[in-house]
């Protein structure tokens, strides 16, 4: 069924990947770890859910098949093995034996399958997959996932550890599940689940009998040691409690910390301040009516605003944002290269603008930008856009709303010209929200992306990334002003505080 091996990976060579949650040699363990995180997630079900607070928390309590190292080369998790087929159609899946889930039941091929198909049916990156992708158990330790048609670039966003990842859970609560979600958080991760106090914080415990990789930890893959026995998210929306409370020793880690108060932390020699990659920000067109239904419209715009001066706005300074011509993050860049757009982003020539309003006798029609305060770095930026698009002679008005209303609004074609958002980073190119045609803002896909989606392996994939880069650049979907970083700040007494598409807690220890 599989053909050709075209991609593999396997565990270590003993075959033997698990082993007992014995702690490294040297390293502190035991005590509490307590996180001061700026939201409450709204459901824990990873497959259910968009925000990045219920990743970030539960991805210490499930697993994935397949999971990505440090450089985002793919490496097995919960597979012992994998393998892509030749054409790209299919991926097999040798699953690891004795691993337990946190219920004390081991894990099995039937589990794995009831869990991806509660996936491949949920709102996550599991549609990013075509819609005949199916998944079937070979034998006890084997499953299939057939694609239907090529698809190389599945193994990214089947590895891809942040919102809507494939976590793997006993079959009866995967099968129990409605649209709300699981009723029960069961997985095998080195974490387990133990409460959720609305409101005010989500406990986890460490998992005895965690089935712990050989291979040395190396970003998301291998080792995954729970070296503190309890982890405690405790939700502070209050930025200024966040800091303060870093200050005086009740928080070990503090999560989105303001830029304003980064340097103030800084100085504090008891704390670390980490900046890590954040999302980016993002003019979203409405292509379905109005100004930027053109083409040439978004080109315009596009080319003729300072990217730099609006990331500054958002975010206070260069050392928390990244210019970046490419559509992918700039810590993905060594996956996804290409020149494609560096002559055109962030050009600066407020006279391409001019000509196209000279061009269609622009008469003063009013452009309405959309945004929220819920978000400082959105509002900032939209004010600084439309200070820009003021001074070329456009004139605009901004609506201001609050989070969940703006997310009503811009499904609503009339109701808006652009907005403005951060999206997080994707699991691959063609994962990109604007990729949609159904998300705010509908682009019109062509036929170039879907030859992309359509590649056999990875390395065709990445040969026809320029192409869709030239698309981008030509036909607009929307404008990528840039990169942006956040700041988690710890105490110095925190050992090897690490973070990659979300918060990493297995691993880090107490030293106080």
């Amino acid at each position: 069924m599989i053909g050709t091996v075209l991609l593999s990976a396997c565990g270590n060579d003993s075959g033997d990947s698990e082993s007992s949650a014995e702690p490294t040699e040297g390293a502190t363990t035991g005590g509490e770890l307590k996180v001061a995180y700026s939201a409450q997630p709204p459901i824990l079900d990873v497959h259910e859910s968009s925000a990045i607070a219920t990743s970030d928390m539960m991805r210490h309590v499930y697993e994935s098949l397949v999971t990505v190292d440090s450089s985002y080369n793919i490496e097995p998790m919960l597979a012992e093995s994998y393998e892509l087929s030749e054409d790209g159609t299919a991926i097999e899946f040798v699953l690891r034996e004795d691993v337990l889930f946190h219920n004390g039941e081991t894990m099995t091929a039937e589990d794995v399958v009831a869990s991806m198909d509660k996936w491949l049916d949920s709102p996550g990156n599991g549609n990013k997959l075509p819609d005949e992708a199916t998944i079937e158990q070979l034998d006890d330790k084997t499953v299939v996932l057939d694609l239907g048609e090529p698809m190389a670039t599945a193994l990214p966003i089947l590895a891809f550890n942040s919102v809507g990842f494939p976590a793997i859970m006993p079959a009866e609560i995967a099968e129990e599940a409605d649209g709300t979600g699981v009723k029960e958080y069961i997985g095998t991760g080195p974490f387990k689940f133990d409460e959720w106090i609305q409101d005010q914080h989500i406990k986890l415990v460490k998992f005895e009998d965690y089935a712990i990789r050989d291979e040395p930890a190396d970003g998301l893959a291998g080792a995954r040691e729970a070296l503190v026995d309890k982890l405690l998210f405790e939700f502070i929306l209050d930025s200024s409690t966040r800091v303060s409370g870093m200050q005086s020793r009740q928080f070990d880690v503090a999560h989105a910390v303001p830029f304003d108060n980064a340097d103030q932390l800084e100085s504090d020699p008891n704390l670390t301040n980490h900046t890590y990659p954040g999302a980016y920000l993002t003019i979203h067109f409405n292509k379905r009516e109005g100004f930027f239904t053109e083409q040439d419209a978004r080109q315009a715009l596009a080319t003729s605003i300072d990217s730099e001066a609006i990331l500054t706005g958002a975010y206070a300074s260069d050392d928390y944002y990244v210019l970046n011509h490419n559509i992918m993050m700039y810590h993905q860049l060594e996956q996804w290269p290409s020149d494609v757009g560096q002559d055109i982003y962030n050009t600066n020539d407020p006279s391409n603008m001019d000509d196209y309003l000279s061009d269609i006798g622009y008469d003063g029609e009013e452009i309405t930008i959309i945004t929220t305060r819920d978000y400082e770095d959105q509002y900032n930026g939209s004010v600084v856009l439309q200070q820009q698009m003021e001074q070329m002679g456009l004139n605009v008005a901004i609506e201001v709303y609050d989070w969940p209303t703006l997310l009503e609004m811009n499904q609503d074609e009339n109701a808006y010209d652009i907005f403005v958002l951060a999206n997080v980073s994707a699991a691959e190119p063609g994962s990109n929200v604007f990729m949609n045609p159904d998300y705010p803002g509908w682009s019109e896909v062509p036929s170039v992306v879907d030859d992309f989606r359509a590649s056999s392996t990875l390395e065709e994939a990445q040969d026809k990334y320029d192409e869709v880069l030239e698309w981008y650049w030509e036909y607009v979907p929307v404008v990528r002003i840039g990169d942006f970083k956040r700041v988690a700040t710890t105490q110095e007494y925190i050992d090897n505080f690490r973070y990659q598409d979300g918060f990493v807690f297995w691993g880090v220890s107490k030293n106080d």
